[in-house]
């Protein structure tokens, strides 16, 4: 019997002419995807369940009390549409803001993003869904039209060149929780997203408390041998910011801009912006006051200046927020700010708090413009904090900047638990400033340390000079805020020294020589700040002894594992040979105090990560 070996192509021509054909039929029917590939296929794996099933059974079990612990648990994925659920129009297969699919231009080309790997079955908000290889998963891509300034990593410096660090404080913990809605959305997070100090400041550490406000903050130091090389040592900077209960606050003026354009629509921008300003509310006093402006296609007052106990009608307002049109942000600006100059009273605190998914598309658009508008309006004694809901065309850089100069810090919400964080067990902080212009400058001393690298910070970095000069900007610290800094230094004669030494010396010429005074001194501390208002900064220093240990090191390893974890993420060339896996390790080692389950929500992190870059 003679074999047709033309018979194998013809066939696969014939099954893909089919398969061409069923699915322009689809698209016809607007049947949803899902549902033609549920009986054909196996559902797809998520990575959180990929992460529990790489762990052994002890971890899984942990993993679940993890997960449930405390108010602050961790969203579990959405799951994928059930059959017989009302199909979603189908558009087009290949990069659709939508997400959805269809057979228009379908060719095996285009932005179809082929992979193996387990993804997520469902679409979450503000991705796009490709259709892979195996059509029985959706892969999720990380949204393209974000974006986030782009800085390289701190470099390793020599002390006998560069002795001397400069930079401003950083209260701000948006990255986490976008690097956190990334990971729980099934992928990794854009590295320029990862702003390592503030995964870090997201947590709260055992720091001295100041006594008294006339000193408004605490400077801790702890030095401790580096988890990922035995022959480097951590150096951690703690401040601990003086703690006002709110009753003893002045009263407070808040205007609320929301962004209403039509691209709020989804579940977690203006429904879960709705559910946080309803959590604010509920933190104010009576003799607190409330405006609302919104702005799409243009901006408007919702809600003219109401005293917090008139909690009906505002919430009134909040509940009956719609989105649509385009994004005049400029515009919603200029009404707010004139709104809190009408609320501005004496001793009262005015500010402005910008909730939105991203860019001012509208009016006055550019960074430099609007950061010089911002500044203008700090001056004249409002500030502005900035919220970020949603995926899809956030523009953090755009937002940094803004709540950069306005004063204010700047937050992401990705869930309800994050806005109760935020607005109501951190709401003193977010809404009273009790220092101004903070800088920080680390001098090292030549005779212990060869070199060092500030870890994190790389968007706040000063010139030397900055440091003295008051009139450079620099950030703010609210009641009770903590901040935390790590440096990796280099002691003398260690084998991890990278610069090699010189055939003359490493030795510079110096006007003032070491003196005997400082032996084992490691460095020496100095922070500039100003008291709200003033015009003339205050200096506090700290000398750094090689063995200090103002913090318990329990603490300093627990802020070394998110250090770690959030380098990692950025691809870092310092840590050697560690993994995902030590991160977890040494950080389930030192969790620690967790009242809220902020630290084991953070080992979850951690596994998705592991799971996501294999």
């Amino acid at each position: 019997m003679t074999r047709n070996r033309h018979l194998p192509r013809a066939v696969l021509i014939g099954s893909a002419s089919l398969i061409t054909l069923a699915l322009v039929a689809l698209a016809a029917q607007s049947v949803d995807v899902n549902e033609f590939f549920a009986e054909r296929t196996k559902p797809a794996v998520n990575l959180q369940e990929r992460a529990d099933l790489a762990q052994p059974e002890r971890s899984r079990s942990e993993t679940a009390t993890e997960l449930n612990d405390g108010e602050n648990r961790i969203p579990a994925p959405a799951p994928t549409p059930a059959q017989g659920s009302k199909p979603a129009e189908i558009r087009t297969l290949f990069a659709q803001p939508n997400g959805k699919l269809s057979t228009q231009g379908f060719s095996g080309q285009g932005n179809v993003r082929m992979s193996q790997q387990a993804t997520v079955a469902h679409e979450a908000p503000g991705q796009q869904a490709f259709l892979a290889h195996d059509p029985s998963r959706l892969v999720l891509q990380e949204p393209g039209r974000e974006r986030f300034a782009s800085a390289e990593s701190n470099p390793l410096k020599q002390v006998a060149e560069e002795p001397v660090s400069t930079f401003s404080i950083d209260v701000d913990t948006a990255s986490y929780s976008f690097v956190r809605a990334s990971l729980n959305g099934g992928r990794l997070p854009n590295q320029d997203a990862v702003r390592v100090e503030e995964m870090i400041n997201y947590f709260s550490y055992d720091y001295a408390v100041p006594e008294s406000r006339d000193i408004p903050f605490e400077t801790s130091v702890s030095v401790v041998e580096t988890p990922w090389n035995e022959h480097t040592r951590l150096m951690q900077i703690g401040i601990q910011g003086y703690k006002v209960p709110l009753t003893d606050l002045p009263p407070q003026n808040l205007v609320f801009l929301i962004d209403t354009s039509g691209s709020m629509a989804d579940a977690n921008k203006l429904p879960l912006l709705q559910q946080s300003f309803r959590l604010l509310l509920s933190s104010l006093r009576d003799e607190d006051e409330v405006a609302i402006v919104t702005y799409a296609g243009s901006a408007g007052v919702l809600l003219e200046p109401t005293k917090a106990s008139n909690k009906s009608l505002i919430l009134q307002k909040i509940n009956a927020l719609t989105s649509r049109g385009s994004t005049a942000g400029h515009e919603g600006l200029k009404g707010a700010y004139a709104l809190a100059e009408q609320m501005s009273g004496d001793g009262e605190q005015t500010r402005v708090i910008l909730a939105t998914d991203g860019d001012f598309n509208v009016g006055l658009a550019d960074t430099k413009s609007l950061k010089r508008y911002i500044s203008e309006q700090r001056k004249k004694g409002t500030a502005l904090s900035v919220l970020g809901f949603g995926r899809g065309n956030y523009n953090d850089e755009l937002m940094q900047a803004l709540a950069q100069n306005g004063q204010g810090v700047a937050a992401y919400i990705d869930t309800l638990s994050e806005a109760r964080k935020v607005l109501v067990d951190q709401v003193v902080s977010s809404i009273s400033m009790i220092a101004q212009d903070v800088k920080i400058q680390v001098e090292f001393n030549p005779a212990t340390v060869s070199e060092y690298r500030l870890i994190g910070y790389e968007t706040r970095a000063l010139n030397t000079e900055d440091f003295r000069n008051d009139k450079v900007d620099a950030g703010d610290i609210g009641a009770g805020h903590r901040v935390t800094a790590l440096y990796e230094v280099t002691p003398v004669g260690s084998p991890a020294q990278k610069f090699a030494d010189r055939r003359y010396g490493n030795d510079v010429p110096s006007a003032k020589p070491v003196s005997q005074s400082f032996e084992g001194e490691l460095a020496f501390v100095k922070l500039r700040y100003k008291a709200p208002g003033a015009d003339k900064s205050k200096l506090v220093t700290t000398p750094v002894m090689t063995d200090t240990r103002d913090i318990p090191e329990a603490e300093t390893l627990f802020a070394a594992s998110v250090a770690g974890f959030g380098q990692l993420l950025k691809g870092s060339d310092y840590l050697e040979d560690w993994t995902y896996g030590d991160v977890e390790q040494l950080a389930r080692a030192n969790r620690g105090s967790d009242p809220f389950g902020y630290r084991s929500e953070f080992l979850s992190l951690v596994r998705l990560a592991d799971v996501a870059q294999r």
